[in-house]
């Protein structure tokens, strides 16, 4: 069937913001020229495509399908632009990443940071989705690669996974107001009796936390599930429950303890999952690039017996040893970058408080 390509693009954009007006703005052409070429797609493929109101455009089952097939082709037409574009190098081009908020904000941001100013002129586009949304995306062609939790049953064997982070899982609650828990350890089991305060079902961390719990033939019913690891923490701060997050999101001190479990939750991982069938941008390379090299200077820094105590403005640089060796962190002022100059600092330059982190040959501990 001969189908302008044209006609599919049009039809991507009034499918994607389900508006014709908008498309229209996108696409840079009048409303009715948008209109014109539904209706000739709609004729030539011999369907409905769209529902249409006064209030709003609808897809059709046919649409939905179309869209899940045109939508990877429309993507991997502008991947191949973009890398046209680059030319081998990095003067330009585009960066499309696809990880949840905590990963991002706690273990991304210095590496966006460093690949920023050393390639100013990539465009860098970051997508916030859960990790087992973010597969969809990478899925659809709308990001290059993504950073997820592994494991994470939507993961295909089409896609290619990198690990570049270990980490372990944690419960944390106030000890005013469940002091019994603090200082003893503590069964799963008894964690039933207890409101559990955790992320919601969509999540891997969720997917996690539940299949632990059936390993031992006990049923999970959380009393809260959220969206975000901070507001988790927040929570368990104020006495409402029992927190399960990951150890890396302690960045700050809180009024929350961790529970020393009886039965050991295994560690996860963080890993980058890119198609193993397409091409891979040079913008996405050099990124994945430094984020393996920074997993592997971790891995031979936890070879080494002797702790590196860091103060808790300069956690955000554990995932990066590049920050912590070579360069001193812009948000670190004052005493903070004095006591940090060439980043040899002794314990006597902090209070206690500055050493909840320590990295030593068993991993991070807090």
């Amino acid at each position: 069937m001969d189908i302008n390509y044209e006609l599919y693009k049009v039809f991507y954009y009034v499918a994607t913001t389900l508006s014709f007006s908008e498309a229209s703005k996108l696409l840079f052409i009048s409303q009715s020229a948008v209109s014109q070429s539904i209706k000739v797609l709609e004729k030539k493929l011999g369907i409905t495509l769209f529902i249409r109101s006064t209030k709003r455009v609808q897809l059709t089952p046919e649409g939905e399908t179309l869209l899940r097939h045109v939508e990877p082709a429309i993507n991997l037409i502008a991947r191949g632009e973009a890398q046209i574009m680059e030319a081998g190098t990095l003067g330009g081009g585009q960066l499309r990443i696809g990880a949840s908020d905590t990963i991002c904000r706690y273990f991304l941001v210095p590496y966006l940071n460093r690949f920023h100013r050393s390639f100013p002129n990539v465009h860098i586009k970051v997508t916030n989705q859960t990790s087992t949304q973010c597969v969809d995306l990478l899925e659809s062609g709308q990001v290059d690669f993504i950073v997820t939790n592994y494991p994470n049953s939507h993961l295909s064997s089409r896609l290619q996974t990198i690990p570049i982070h270990s980490f372990h899982d944690i419960f944390i609650a106030n000890g005013e107001y469940y002091p019994e828990l603090e200082n003893r350890p503590v069964h799963l089991k008894e964690l039933l009796q207890y409101p559990i305060l955790m992320l919601d079902r969509k999540s891997t961390t969720s997917e996690f936390l539940h299949s632990q719990f059936q390993r031992f033939q006990l049923d999970l019913v959380p009393e809260i599930e959220l969206g975000s690891n901070d507001l988790l923490i927040d929570l368990a701060s104020i006495g409402l429950g029992i927190a399960f997050v990951p150890d890396y999101c302690l960045v700050k001190e809180t009024a929350a303890f961790q529970l020393d479990l009886v039965e050991e939750l295994p560690p996860r991982q963080l890993v980058v999952a890119h198609s193993s069938h397409l091409p891979i941008p040079q913008a996405a390379k050099e990124f994945m690039s430094m984020l393996e090299k920074g997993a592997e200077s971790i891995r031979q820094k936890r070879q080494d017996p002797q702790e590196i105590f860091l103060d808790p403005c300069l956690f955000f640089c554990f995932y990066d040893p590049f920050w912590i060796y070579c360069s001193l962190p812009s948000f670190c002022t004052g005493s903070d970058a004095s006591a940090f100059s060439g980043l040899s600092a002794s314990a006597a330059a902090f209070p206690a408080s500055a050493f909840r982190y320590s990295l030593s040959s068993s991993g991070l501990e807090i």
